[in-house]
Protein backbone atom coordinates (compact mmCIF):
# COMPACT_ATOMS: atom_id res chain seq x y z
CA UNK A 1 0.00 0.00 0.00
CA UNK A 2 0.97 3.65 -0.32
CA UNK A 3 2.74 4.70 2.88
CA UNK A 4 2.19 8.39 2.33
CA UNK A 5 0.45 10.41 5.03
CA UNK A 6 -2.28 12.94 4.29
CA UNK A 7 -4.04 15.67 6.26
CA UNK A 8 -7.81 15.09 6.25
CA UNK A 9 -8.36 18.87 6.43
CA UNK A 10 -6.02 20.68 4.05
CA UNK A 11 -4.91 17.66 1.98
CA UNK A 12 -1.16 18.18 2.44
CA UNK A 13 0.89 14.97 2.13
CA UNK A 14 4.05 13.78 3.85
CA UNK A 15 6.30 10.74 3.93
CA UNK A 16 5.94 8.31 6.81
CA UNK A 17 8.21 9.15 9.80
CA UNK A 18 8.54 12.71 8.53
CA UNK A 19 5.92 13.97 10.98
CA UNK A 20 2.68 12.96 12.68
CA UNK A 21 0.80 16.25 12.41
CA UNK A 22 0.30 18.54 9.43
CA UNK A 23 1.83 22.01 9.16
CA UNK A 24 -1.74 23.28 9.60
CA UNK A 25 -1.82 21.65 13.02
CA UNK A 26 -4.30 18.87 12.31
CA UNK A 27 -3.45 15.14 12.65
CA UNK A 28 -2.36 12.99 9.72
CA UNK A 29 -3.48 9.53 8.64
CA UNK A 30 -2.39 7.06 5.98
CA UNK A 31 -3.36 7.87 2.41
CA UNK A 32 -4.95 4.57 1.37
CA UNK A 33 -6.19 3.86 -2.15
CA UNK A 34 -9.01 1.31 -1.81
CA UNK A 35 -9.99 1.26 -5.47
CA UNK A 36 -10.52 -2.40 -6.28
CA UNK A 37 -10.57 -3.47 -2.63
CA UNK A 38 -13.02 -6.30 -1.91
CA UNK A 39 -13.96 -8.08 1.27
CA UNK A 40 -11.16 -10.59 1.93
CA UNK A 41 -11.44 -14.34 1.57
CA UNK A 42 -9.15 -15.00 4.56
CA UNK A 43 -10.70 -16.80 7.49
CA UNK A 44 -11.85 -14.66 10.40
CA UNK A 45 -9.23 -16.36 12.57
CA UNK A 46 -6.69 -14.06 10.94
CA UNK A 47 -8.08 -11.33 13.18
CA UNK A 48 -7.59 -7.74 12.07
CA UNK A 49 -4.81 -8.91 9.75
CA UNK A 50 -7.47 -10.11 7.29
CA UNK A 51 -7.36 -6.45 6.19
CA UNK A 52 -3.59 -6.44 5.67
CA UNK A 53 -4.03 -4.99 2.16
CA UNK A 54 -5.13 -1.67 3.67
CA UNK A 55 -2.65 -1.63 6.58
CA UNK A 56 0.85 -0.09 6.57
CA UNK A 57 2.53 -3.32 7.77
CA UNK A 58 2.49 -6.85 6.41
CA UNK A 59 4.38 -8.87 9.06
CA UNK A 60 2.28 -9.09 12.23
CA UNK A 61 4.00 -9.43 15.61
CA UNK A 62 2.48 -10.49 18.91
CA UNK A 63 -0.97 -11.75 19.91
CA UNK A 64 -3.60 -11.37 17.18
CA UNK A 65 -6.23 -8.72 17.93
CA UNK A 66 -9.53 -8.20 16.18
CA UNK A 67 -12.53 -10.14 14.92
CA UNK A 68 -14.28 -9.50 18.20
CA UNK A 69 -17.92 -10.61 18.04
CA UNK A 70 -20.84 -8.47 16.98
CA UNK A 71 -23.57 -9.39 19.44
CA UNK A 72 -27.26 -8.62 18.94
CA UNK A 73 -28.55 -7.42 22.34
CA UNK A 74 -32.32 -7.78 22.14
CA UNK A 75 -32.56 -7.89 25.94
CA UNK A 76 -31.24 -4.31 26.07
CA UNK A 77 -33.29 -2.84 23.24
CA UNK A 78 -36.12 -1.49 25.37
CA UNK A 79 -33.54 0.27 27.52
CA UNK A 80 -31.55 1.52 24.52
CA UNK A 81 -34.59 2.55 22.47
CA UNK A 82 -33.35 0.99 19.20
CA UNK A 83 -32.25 -2.26 17.54
CA UNK A 84 -28.96 -2.76 19.34
CA UNK A 85 -25.79 -4.69 18.54
CA UNK A 86 -22.70 -4.63 20.75
CA UNK A 87 -19.05 -4.85 19.71
CA UNK A 88 -17.18 -5.98 22.89
CA UNK A 89 -13.59 -4.92 22.29
CA UNK A 90 -12.66 -6.12 25.76
CA UNK A 91 -12.15 -9.52 24.12
CA UNK A 92 -8.89 -8.37 22.53
CA UNK A 93 -5.68 -9.84 24.03
CA UNK A 94 -5.06 -7.16 26.69
CA UNK A 95 -8.73 -6.32 27.16
CA UNK A 96 -9.31 -3.24 25.02
CA UNK A 97 -9.57 -1.89 21.48
CA UNK A 98 -6.11 -0.36 21.90
CA UNK A 99 -4.51 -3.66 20.83
CA UNK A 100 -5.45 -3.01 17.22
CA UNK A 101 -3.45 0.22 16.94
CA UNK A 102 -0.65 -1.13 19.09
CA UNK A 103 -0.25 -4.24 16.92
CA UNK A 104 0.28 -2.05 13.86
CA UNK A 105 2.59 0.37 15.69
CA UNK A 106 4.80 -2.31 17.25
CA UNK A 107 4.98 -4.33 14.02
CA UNK A 108 6.03 -1.20 12.12
CA UNK A 109 8.61 -0.25 14.76
CA UNK A 110 10.16 -3.72 14.68
CA UNK A 111 10.22 -3.84 10.88
CA UNK A 112 11.90 -0.43 10.58
CA UNK A 113 14.61 -1.05 13.16
CA UNK A 114 13.44 0.83 16.22
CA UNK A 115 14.63 -0.49 19.58
CA UNK A 116 12.17 1.51 21.68
CA UNK A 117 8.49 2.32 21.41
CA UNK A 118 6.72 4.83 23.62
CA UNK A 119 3.23 5.99 24.46
CA UNK A 120 1.28 8.40 26.67
CA UNK A 121 -1.70 6.82 28.39
CA UNK A 122 -4.05 6.70 31.37
CA UNK A 123 -4.00 2.89 31.32
CA UNK A 124 -5.32 0.71 28.47
CA UNK A 125 -2.91 1.97 25.84
CA UNK A 126 0.04 1.77 28.24
CA UNK A 127 -0.85 -1.83 29.05
CA UNK A 128 -1.31 -2.73 25.40
CA UNK A 129 1.92 -1.07 24.27
CA UNK A 130 3.92 -2.74 27.05
CA UNK A 131 2.55 -6.19 26.21
CA UNK A 132 3.11 -5.96 22.46
CA UNK A 133 6.57 -4.45 22.89
CA UNK A 134 7.49 -7.41 25.08
CA UNK A 135 6.27 -9.83 22.41
CA UNK A 136 8.44 -8.08 19.80
CA UNK A 137 11.58 -7.83 21.93
CA UNK A 138 11.34 -4.03 22.04
CA UNK A 139 11.82 -1.76 25.02
CA UNK A 140 8.77 0.26 26.01
CA UNK A 141 8.66 3.73 27.57
CA UNK A 142 5.27 4.46 29.12
CA UNK A 143 4.32 7.93 30.35
CA UNK A 144 1.32 8.08 32.66
CA UNK A 145 -0.22 10.87 34.76
CA UNK A 146 1.22 10.96 38.26
CA UNK A 147 -2.16 10.15 39.79
CA UNK A 148 -2.65 6.92 37.81
CA UNK A 149 -4.16 4.34 40.23
CA UNK A 150 -1.71 1.73 41.61
CA UNK A 151 -3.86 -1.17 40.34
CA UNK A 152 -3.42 0.09 36.78
CA UNK A 153 0.32 0.48 37.20
CA UNK A 154 0.55 -3.08 38.51
CA UNK A 155 -1.07 -4.43 35.35
CA UNK A 156 1.24 -2.38 33.12
CA UNK A 157 4.35 -3.31 35.11
CA UNK A 158 3.83 -7.04 34.47
CA UNK A 159 5.35 -6.58 31.01
CA UNK A 160 8.44 -4.77 32.38
CA UNK A 161 8.26 -1.43 30.55
CA UNK A 162 9.93 1.73 31.82
CA UNK A 163 7.07 3.56 33.55
CA UNK A 164 7.31 7.31 34.04
CA UNK A 165 4.73 8.95 36.30
CA UNK A 166 4.64 12.54 35.10
CA UNK A 167 3.57 15.61 37.04
CA UNK A 168 2.05 18.33 34.86
CA UNK A 169 -0.51 18.87 32.13
CA UNK A 170 -1.56 15.63 30.38
CA UNK A 171 -2.29 17.35 27.05
CA UNK A 172 1.15 18.94 27.04
CA UNK A 173 2.71 15.56 27.80
CA UNK A 174 1.24 14.24 24.56
CA UNK A 175 2.69 17.11 22.53
CA UNK A 176 6.07 17.01 24.24
CA UNK A 177 6.64 13.30 23.53
CA UNK A 178 5.99 13.75 19.81
CA UNK A 179 8.29 16.79 19.76
CA UNK A 180 10.92 14.73 21.57
CA UNK A 181 10.71 12.00 18.94
CA UNK A 182 11.49 14.37 16.08
CA UNK A 183 13.69 16.83 17.96
CA UNK A 184 16.31 14.50 19.43
CA UNK A 185 18.61 11.62 18.51
CA UNK A 186 16.69 9.15 20.68
CA UNK A 187 15.82 5.90 18.93
CA UNK A 188 12.19 5.96 20.13
CA UNK A 189 8.97 6.08 18.12
CA UNK A 190 5.78 7.15 19.88
CA UNK A 191 2.46 5.51 19.05
CA UNK A 192 0.18 7.86 20.93
CA UNK A 193 -3.60 7.91 20.88
CA UNK A 194 -4.23 9.44 17.44
CA UNK A 195 -0.96 8.98 15.59
CA UNK A 196 -1.22 7.56 12.05
CA UNK A 197 -0.11 4.00 12.91
CA UNK A 198 -2.60 3.74 15.76
CA UNK A 199 -5.49 5.09 13.69
CA UNK A 200 -4.57 2.62 10.91
CA UNK A 201 -5.01 -0.30 13.28
CA UNK A 202 -8.10 1.04 15.02
CA UNK A 203 -9.96 1.55 11.75
CA UNK A 204 -10.27 -2.25 11.54
CA UNK A 205 -13.09 -2.06 14.12
CA UNK A 206 -15.09 -0.21 11.49
CA UNK A 207 -14.09 -2.67 8.76
CA UNK A 208 -15.33 -5.60 10.84
CA UNK A 209 -18.66 -3.96 11.73
CA UNK A 210 -19.38 -3.00 8.16
CA UNK A 211 -18.31 -6.35 6.72
CA UNK A 212 -20.57 -8.23 9.14
CA UNK A 213 -23.54 -6.07 8.13
CA UNK A 214 -22.94 -6.24 4.39
CA UNK A 215 -24.70 -6.01 2.02
CA UNK A 216 -26.64 -3.80 4.46
CA UNK A 217 -25.22 -0.96 6.55
CA UNK A 218 -26.04 -0.12 10.18
CA UNK A 219 -27.96 3.11 10.59
CA UNK A 220 -25.54 4.32 13.24
CA UNK A 221 -22.31 3.45 15.05
CA UNK A 222 -21.89 4.82 18.56
CA UNK A 223 -18.65 4.86 20.53
CA UNK A 224 -16.96 6.72 23.38
CA UNK A 225 -14.42 9.38 22.49
CA UNK A 226 -11.38 10.79 24.28
CA UNK A 227 -8.46 11.92 22.12
CA UNK A 228 -10.41 11.27 18.93
CA UNK A 229 -8.09 8.57 17.61
CA UNK A 230 -10.66 5.78 17.73
CA UNK A 231 -13.33 8.03 16.26
CA UNK A 232 -10.91 8.96 13.48
CA UNK A 233 -10.28 5.29 12.77
CA UNK A 234 -13.97 4.48 12.40
CA UNK A 235 -14.47 7.49 10.11
CA UNK A 236 -11.42 6.45 8.09
CA UNK A 237 -12.91 2.97 7.61
CA UNK A 238 -16.18 4.48 6.39
CA UNK A 239 -14.40 6.78 3.94
CA UNK A 240 -12.19 3.99 2.57
CA UNK A 241 -15.06 1.57 2.10
CA UNK A 242 -17.12 4.28 0.39
CA UNK A 243 -14.21 4.83 -2.02
CA UNK A 244 -14.09 1.07 -2.61
CA UNK A 245 -17.78 1.10 -3.57
CA UNK A 246 -18.69 -1.34 -0.79
CA UNK A 247 -21.16 0.87 1.07
CA UNK A 248 -24.57 1.71 -0.34
CA UNK A 249 -25.18 4.18 2.48
CA UNK A 250 -23.09 5.94 5.11
CA UNK A 251 -23.74 5.05 8.76
CA UNK A 252 -24.22 8.02 11.06
CA UNK A 253 -21.37 8.32 13.55
CA UNK A 254 -22.21 9.32 17.10
CA UNK A 255 -19.54 9.99 19.70
CA UNK A 256 -20.12 10.11 23.45
CA UNK A 257 -18.14 11.83 26.19
CA UNK A 258 -18.37 11.94 29.97
CA UNK A 259 -20.28 15.04 31.04
CA UNK A 260 -17.60 16.38 33.43
CA UNK A 261 -14.99 16.35 30.64
CA UNK A 262 -16.59 16.91 27.23
CA UNK A 263 -14.66 19.39 25.05
CA UNK A 264 -15.79 17.83 21.75
CA UNK A 265 -19.45 17.67 22.78
CA UNK A 266 -19.20 21.27 23.99
CA UNK A 267 -17.93 22.42 20.60
CA UNK A 268 -20.71 20.45 18.89
CA UNK A 269 -23.44 21.97 21.08
CA UNK A 270 -22.08 25.46 20.50
CA UNK A 271 -21.91 25.01 16.73
CA UNK A 272 -18.17 25.63 16.56
CA UNK A 273 -15.87 24.22 13.88
CA UNK A 274 -12.92 23.68 16.20
CA UNK A 275 -12.50 22.00 19.56
CA UNK A 276 -10.73 23.99 22.27
CA UNK A 277 -9.51 22.90 25.72
CA UNK A 278 -11.83 23.06 28.72
CA UNK A 279 -11.39 22.97 32.50
CA UNK A 280 -12.38 19.38 33.32
CA UNK A 281 -14.29 18.05 36.29
CA UNK A 282 -13.83 14.66 37.90
CA UNK A 283 -15.50 11.67 36.29
CA UNK A 284 -15.66 7.92 36.81
CA UNK A 285 -14.79 7.55 33.11
CA UNK A 286 -11.14 8.36 33.79
CA UNK A 287 -9.81 6.73 30.61
CA UNK A 288 -11.62 9.21 28.36
CA UNK A 289 -11.13 12.30 30.51
CA UNK A 290 -9.14 14.29 27.96
CA UNK A 291 -9.74 18.03 28.25
CA UNK A 292 -7.62 18.87 25.18
CA UNK A 293 -8.18 16.08 22.61
CA UNK A 294 -5.58 16.16 19.82
CA UNK A 295 -8.07 14.82 17.24
CA UNK A 296 -11.08 16.61 18.66
CA UNK A 297 -11.70 18.74 15.60
CA UNK A 298 -11.34 15.72 13.29
CA UNK A 299 -13.94 13.90 15.42
CA UNK A 300 -16.28 16.89 15.19
CA UNK A 301 -15.95 16.81 11.40
CA UNK A 302 -16.65 13.05 11.33
CA UNK A 303 -19.89 13.47 13.27
CA UNK A 304 -21.18 16.31 11.12
CA UNK A 305 -20.19 14.88 7.74
CA UNK A 306 -21.93 11.57 8.49
CA UNK A 307 -25.08 13.18 9.91
CA UNK A 308 -24.26 12.11 13.45
CA UNK A 309 -23.59 14.06 16.62
CA UNK A 310 -21.40 14.36 19.72
CA UNK A 311 -23.12 14.14 23.10
CA UNK A 312 -22.10 13.81 26.73
CA UNK A 313 -23.68 11.88 29.58
CA UNK A 314 -23.58 12.32 33.37
CA UNK A 315 -21.76 9.80 35.53
CA UNK A 316 -25.09 8.60 36.96
CA UNK A 317 -26.17 7.47 33.49
CA UNK A 318 -22.81 5.77 32.96
CA UNK A 319 -23.18 3.81 36.21
CA UNK A 320 -26.66 2.70 35.20
CA UNK A 321 -25.43 1.60 31.76
CA UNK A 322 -22.57 -0.38 33.34
CA UNK A 323 -25.03 -2.18 35.57
CA UNK A 324 -27.44 -2.92 32.71
CA UNK A 325 -24.66 -4.37 30.57
CA UNK A 326 -23.41 -6.56 33.41
CA UNK A 327 -26.76 -7.81 34.70
CA UNK A 328 -28.68 -8.02 31.41
CA UNK A 329 -26.09 -8.75 28.71
CA UNK A 330 -23.45 -10.45 30.86
CA UNK A 331 -20.78 -7.95 29.81
CA UNK A 332 -18.61 -6.23 32.39
CA UNK A 333 -17.15 -3.06 30.92
CA UNK A 334 -15.21 -0.13 32.30
CA UNK A 335 -17.02 3.21 32.77
CA UNK A 336 -15.34 4.65 29.68
CA UNK A 337 -17.07 1.94 27.62
CA UNK A 338 -20.44 2.25 29.34
CA UNK A 339 -20.73 5.91 28.33
CA UNK A 340 -21.49 4.64 24.81
CA UNK A 341 -24.64 2.77 25.88
CA UNK A 342 -25.67 5.70 28.07
CA UNK A 343 -25.25 7.87 24.99
CA UNK A 344 -27.42 5.54 22.88
CA UNK A 345 -30.21 5.83 25.44
CA UNK A 346 -29.90 9.61 25.44
CA UNK A 347 -29.88 9.79 21.65
CA UNK A 348 -33.02 7.64 21.52
CA UNK A 349 -34.79 9.78 24.11
CA UNK A 350 -34.01 12.88 22.03
CA UNK A 351 -35.25 11.13 18.84
CA UNK A 352 -31.86 11.24 17.13
CA UNK A 353 -32.10 7.44 17.04
CA UNK A 354 -35.37 5.75 16.04
CA UNK A 355 -36.75 2.51 17.53
CA UNK A 356 -36.18 0.68 14.22
CA UNK A 357 -32.62 1.99 13.70
CA UNK A 358 -29.90 -0.67 13.61
CA UNK A 359 -27.28 0.71 15.99
CA UNK A 360 -23.86 -0.73 16.77
CA UNK A 361 -22.36 0.29 20.10
CA UNK A 362 -18.62 -0.23 20.52
CA UNK A 363 -17.64 -1.30 24.05
CA UNK A 364 -14.00 -0.34 24.16
CA UNK A 365 -12.64 -2.13 27.22
CA UNK A 366 -13.16 -4.85 29.80
CA UNK A 367 -14.39 -4.11 33.30
CA UNK A 368 -12.50 -7.01 34.86
CA UNK A 369 -9.16 -5.24 35.09
CA UNK A 370 -10.02 -2.85 37.93
CA UNK A 371 -12.17 -2.61 41.01
CA UNK A 372 -15.39 -0.63 40.73
CA UNK A 373 -17.80 0.57 43.36
CA UNK A 374 -20.46 -2.16 43.39
CA UNK A 375 -22.77 -2.70 46.36
CA UNK A 376 -21.83 -6.31 47.08
CA UNK A 377 -23.82 -6.47 50.33
CA UNK A 378 -27.10 -5.98 48.48
CA UNK A 379 -26.29 -8.89 46.16
CA UNK A 380 -24.72 -11.37 48.58
CA UNK A 381 -25.71 -13.07 51.81
CA UNK A 382 -24.14 -15.54 54.20
CA UNK A 383 -26.03 -18.80 54.83
CA UNK A 384 -25.51 -22.02 56.74
CA UNK A 385 -24.73 -25.09 54.65
CA UNK A 386 -27.69 -26.92 56.21
CA UNK A 387 -30.02 -24.24 54.88
CA UNK A 388 -28.79 -24.46 51.29
CA UNK A 389 -31.96 -25.89 49.73
CA UNK A 390 -34.34 -23.65 51.67
CA UNK A 391 -32.35 -20.52 50.86
CA UNK A 392 -32.16 -21.38 47.14
CA UNK A 393 -35.87 -22.16 47.06
CA UNK A 394 -36.65 -18.81 48.66
CA UNK A 395 -34.54 -17.05 46.07
CA UNK A 396 -36.15 -18.92 43.17
CA UNK A 397 -39.63 -18.14 44.46
CA UNK A 398 -38.71 -14.48 44.67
Amino acid sequence: MNRRLRCYDCGETFEVDERKRCVCGEPLWFDVDTAGFEWPDEDWTAGMWRYVDVLPVSEPIGPTPGTTPLVRAEELEEYAGCRLSLKPEGQNPTGSFKDRGTAVGVSYAAATGYDWIGTVSHGNMALSTSAYAASAGLEAAVFVPADTPPERLELIARHDPRIFRVEGDYGQLYADTLALEHGSDLDVTFVNSDTPLRVAGQKTVGYEILEEFEPDVPDAIVLPVSSGGHASGIWKAVRELEDAGLLEETPRLYFVQAGPCDPIATAYREGRDEVTPIDPGETIAVSIANSDPPSGTRTLRAARETGGAVVSVPDEATREAMDRLATTAGLSVEPSSAVALAGVRQLSESSKLAPDDDVVTVLTGSGYKERYDVDVDSRARTIDLADLEDELAAAVDG
